[in-house]
């Protein structure tokens, strides 16, 4: 087992990344004492596959639950869904004395997040990541939400877990769609951060791309790793932590312009090519390593270009919409080089058409 540590003083809180670490959450959260009963949120798809297990270890463990889900999908991310799991909660009897745990991908762990932050006026939650998007990425870092049709997570909240739980043997399941929108957040965090681990990821594309344990673990935990560090410098995204963002600027409004069918993952890829080219054009960045950065996410099958079908007014109404906008400033993610990045809201309309083509 790896264990990390994101460090919030008071706040912080493990990753505790386990293979068939599963079926030991509830010994784990026993031990810890965060709480004896848990409202587990999930979508249909994930607890259908694996509901029933971490169901038998919390009760295990001597630890009451109950399994809330709803339809699986990135469409279910809204204030309804969110709605309609607190009356649930509700119903069943559930107290501040409770917490909840997000247990699949990004969708449930966010919404999760977001109602543990508002049920009674905040309750204890943690996140058991199903997908490698959320083990990487949204799982760790306290951001939760849900959608509007304005935009992507317009309401929501900075909400740290307790602990989150990182079993990286249930990616044999996933889709191989979904194994590919979570490389290129982990594709994302070589370009940001660290030029060895993108060099890495370019060595070890075979064995990452067929699931081999010990490798997948150790790419696993250094996506945690740069996060964890990154959050523990910026948890509100006042500076630092909007480099994590690099790729989402586009990637959100191309997301959003194709009513949610390309997912969010696939998306940040096209976004993240999207800010290298205009790192390119505004002199930042060297054509070799944009290309560079093209290359390796064609060689993981990634998509690099915005889809030709996607209406380009449409993709402009969502960047206004953006979350990260300030009084009607896009801030953008650009690189500088292969391992850095620059903050800059100075990117003009013609270089954005440019790079839209």
């Amino acid at each position: 087992m790896i264990e990390l540590n994101v460090g919030l003083g008071e706040r912080s809180y493990p990753i505790l990344i386990d293979q068939g670490g599963l079926s030991r959450v509830g010994a784990d959260l026993a031990q810890r004492k965060i709480a004896k009963r848990y409202a587990i949120i999930s979508d249909d798809n994930v607890a259908s596959l694996y509901g029933a297990q971490l169901i038998a270890s919390l009760k295990a463990a001597g630890l009451e639950c109950e399994l809330f889900t709803f339809v699986a999908g990135e469409e279910r991310k809204t204030l309804f869904t969110l709605g309609e799991l607190a009356s649930s909660m509700a119903r069943a009897g559930f107290d501040r004395k409770d917490a909840i745990i997000g247990f699949g991908g990004g969708v449930p762990g966010d919404i999760a997040g977001y109602l543990a932050a508002s049920w009674m006026r905040g309750i204890p939650f943690v996140q058991i990541p199903t997908t490698l998007l959320s083990q990487v990425d949204s799982s760790v870092g306290g951001k939760t939400g849900v959608d509007l049709p304005e935009g992507k997570n317009l309401m929501g909240a900075f909400y740290q877990p307790k602990a989150v739980y990182i079993d990286c043997d249930v990616l044999v399941t996933l889709p191989r769609k979904e194994l590919l929108g979570g490389l290129a957040e982990v594709i994302k965090y070589g370009v940001i951060r660290d030029e060895s681990f993108f060099s890495w990821l370019k060595e070890n594309r075979e064995a990452i791309l067929t699931l081999q344990p010990a490798v997948v673990e150790k790419m696993v935990a250094r996506c945690c790793e740069i996060k964890a560090d990154v959050v523990a410098r910026d948890e509100k995204e006042g500076g630092l932590r909007k480099i994590l963002n690099y790729g989402h600027t586009i990637g959100h409004a191309v997301e959003g312009a194709s009513h949610f069918t390309l997912i969010h993952g696939l998306a940040v890829s096209i976004g993240m090519v999207a800010a290298a080219r205009l790192a390119v054009l505004k002199g930042m960045l060297t054509e070799k390593q944009c290309a560079a950065i093209i290359e390796l996410l064609k060689e993981y099958g990634m998509p690099v270009e915005v889809p030709v079908e996607l209406c380009r007014p449409t993709i402009r109404k969502y960047l206004l919409s953006d979350k990260k906008a300030e009084a009607g400033r896009v801030f953008f993610i650009l690189p500088t080089a292969v391992g850095d990045t620059e903050i800059t809201d100075q990117v003009t309309d013609a270089q954005i058409d440019k790079v839209l083509g």
